[in-house]
C-alpha cells in the first residue's frame, strides 16, 4: 500500500490557519501604521506652536486650530483649490474618453502594425518625465501658453500609455459575443464602442479617473515650471510659496498639507467600492 502522511489532528488545523490570520493582520497593520504615520505627524504638527514643532511631543500642548485660518490669509489657498480642481476635471475627462477610445482600437479593431504599434507605445513609459519636459515647455512657449491654464490642462488631455494599457486589457475580457450582437444588429463601430462595450467597462473607467486625479492634484513640477501667477497656481505651489528664505512657519505648512490632502480623501472615500472592484477586474493580465 502506498504510503500516506498522517492528517494532522483537527484542533492543529484550525492553530495553524488563525495563528496564519493573526501573522497577517499584525503585518498589514504594521504596513498602515507605515503608511499611516507621516500623515498623523502632519495633523498633529499643524495644530503645534512654531516653536513646539522640533519637540518629541506627538501631541500639541494646546491645539492651535488658528493655524488653519491663517493659511487663508497667508495664501489664497481657496483659489489655489479651485484652480486645482479645474485642471483635475478637465485632464481627468480627457483621459477617460481618449484611453478608452484608444484601448478599444488596439483590443477590438484589426488593423496592420497594431501589436506593433502597442508596443511602441508602451515603451514610453519607460521614459522618465524629466526628459520630455524641455520639449515641452519649448513647445508651450512657441504656442504662447507660458502662465496660462492652457498648459496645465492641454498637455495631459489626450490619453496616456498607461491608461490605453489599462483600458486595452479590461476591453479583452469582455466576451466577442457583445460585438458580434450589436454588429448583426445594424451597430457602427461607433455604437459598438459607446452604447454596448462602454458601459462594460465602468470599474475601470473609475479605476482611470481616480488615478488621473490623484496625478494631476499632486503634480508639482510642471506647475512650478510653467506657472508663476497666483490666480492661476494650484495647491501645490502654495506649499512651496509659504517657505521663507530664511525661515519657514511648519505648522501653517503642515495645516496647508492637511487642508490639501481632505479633497483626496473625500474623493476616495466615495470612489473606494468601485475603484477596489475596478482594480480587481480590470484584467491586467490579458487574455
Amino acid at each position: 500500500m502506498p504510503f500516506r502522511p498522517a492528517r494532522l489532528p483537527v484542533q492543529h488545523r484550525i492553530l495553524r490557519r488563525v495563528g496564519g490570520g493573526v501573522l497577517a493582520y499584525i503585518a498589514l497593520s504594521a504596513i498602515a501604521w507605515c503608511a499611516l504615520l507621516p500623515i498623523l505627524w502632519a495633523l498633529s504638527g499643524s495644530l503645534k506652536r512654531d516653536g513646539e514643532i522640533a519637540e518629541a511631543a506627538v501631541l500639541p500642548e494646546r491645539p492651535q486650530w488658528s493655524n488653519y485660518g491663517e493659511v487663508f490669509e497667508l495664501l489664497p489657498l481657496g483659489r489655489m483649490l479651485l484652480n486645482t480642481t479645474v485642471y483635475a476635471v478637465c485632464v481627468t475627462a480627457g483621459q477617460v474618453f481618449f484611453c478608452s477610445l484608444a484601448g478599444y482600437a488596439f483590443a477590438r479593431l484589426r488593423f496592420r502594425g497594431r501589436e506593433a504599434l502597442f508596443v511602441a507605445y508602451l515603451a514610453t513609459l519607460m521614459v522618465p518625465l524629466t526628459v520630455t519636459v524641455i520639449p515641452q515647455f519649448l513647445l508651450m512657449r512657441a504656442l504662447g501658453w507660458v502662465d496660462t491654464p492652457w498648459a496645465m490642462i492641454v498637455p495631459g488631455l489626450f490619453g496616456s500609455a498607461f491608461g490605453t494599457y489599462l483600458m486595452r486589457q479590461f476591453f479583452r475580457t469582455l466576451p466577442a459575443e457583445l460585438e458580434e450582437a450589436a454588429i448583426v444588429d445594424g451597430c457602427s463601430t461607433w455604437q459598438v464602442y459607446w452604447r454596448v462595450l462602454l458601459p462594460h467597462i465602468r470599474p475601470a473607467l473609475m479605476v482611470l479617473a481616480v488615478l488621473t486625479w490623484i496625478t494631476v492634484w499632486n503634480d508639482f513640477l510642471w506647475p512650478l515650471i510653467m506657472i508663476q501667477r497666483n490666480d492661476i497656481a494650484t495647491a501645490t505651489l502654495g506649499l512651496v510659496r509659504l517657505q521663507g528664505q530664511y525661515h519657514t512657519q511648519w505648522p501653517i505648512l503642515m495645516a496647508t498639507a492637511i487642508v490639501i490632502l481632505l479633497p483626496l480623501l473625500v474623493i476616495y472615500a466615495f470612489a473606494q467600492r468601485a475603484f477596489v472592484r475596478g482594480i480587481a477586474m480590470s484584467g491586467m493580465g490579458g487574455r
